[in-house]
């Protein structure tokens, strides 16, 4: 029976690699489409605010690890044999686009009523208030629950493992059934994360204290 060692840790690591691809694919096509949904959030238009006001409740109220067999069979119900990481990429993008999305509104909702209304003083569109006066301001209070919220990504793309994609997770219960030693394996899968995590999470807290500091 093989026992852990130096190939299992570097097969571990390799699982790293793409949970750090994974976390970064959502992240990316996510925050594209929560930068829509935050402005879809506040628009102007009652049907644009109703309709980006359900897509968050549906996304919101359904389980990640769903979305991922959702996202997944979805496409073998089609017809198209597409790779894990695709559809683990899209279900993640559905998810932080919902939750970021709803960070970011808040954050545009932040900024004080009298902005607006100076900005509306000015003569501005509502394009050039908001590209001028409203997200420059927006940016800088969401980038610390921006950064926290990443932290969450990482975590939860172990729950790809559900669709046979071989990240962190996956990689360790692999490990796992060839030498049948949970325990020391999953240590050094929770090390791995929190390797992933804890910098995250430092570089979050910080960038909140500069913050505060810096409004006071």
């Amino acid at each position: 029976m093989p026992v852990f060692g130096i190939n299992q840790l570097i097969f571990l690591l390799q699982g790293a690699e793409w949970t750090i691809v994974l976390s970064l694919l959502a992240f990316l096509f996510g925050g594209i489409a929560a930068f829509v949904v935050a402005l879809a959030r506040i628009s102007a238009n009652r049907l644009i605010r109703t309709v980006s006001s359900v897509y968050v409740q549906l996304i919101q109220g359904t389980p990640l690890m769903v979305l991922m067999l959702v996202c997944y069979f979805g496409f073998i119900v089609i017809g198209l044999d597409v790779p894990a990481l695709v559809g683990a990429t899209i279900a993640m993008t559905l998810y932080v686009s919902a939750f970021l999305g709803e960070v970011w509104r808040g954050c545009l909702e932040s900024i004080p009523k009298t902005q607006w209304e100076a900005s509306d003083c000015l003569g501005h569109s509502r394009s050039q208030r908001m590209a001028y006066i409203i997200l420059p301001q927006a940016v800088r209070i969401s980038i610390p629950p921006t950064v926290t919220f990443m932290v969450q990504i990482v975590k939860n793309t172990s729950l790809a493992s559900i669709i046979g994609f071989v990240e962190l997770t996956q990689a360790g219960k692999i490990v796992n059934n060839s030498t049948f030693q949970p325990f020391i394996c999953f240590v050094f899968v929770a090390v791995i994360y929190f390797a992933l995590c804890y910098p995250l999470s430092i570089w979050g807290n910080r960038l909140e204290r500069t913050f505060h500091a810096s409004r006071r």
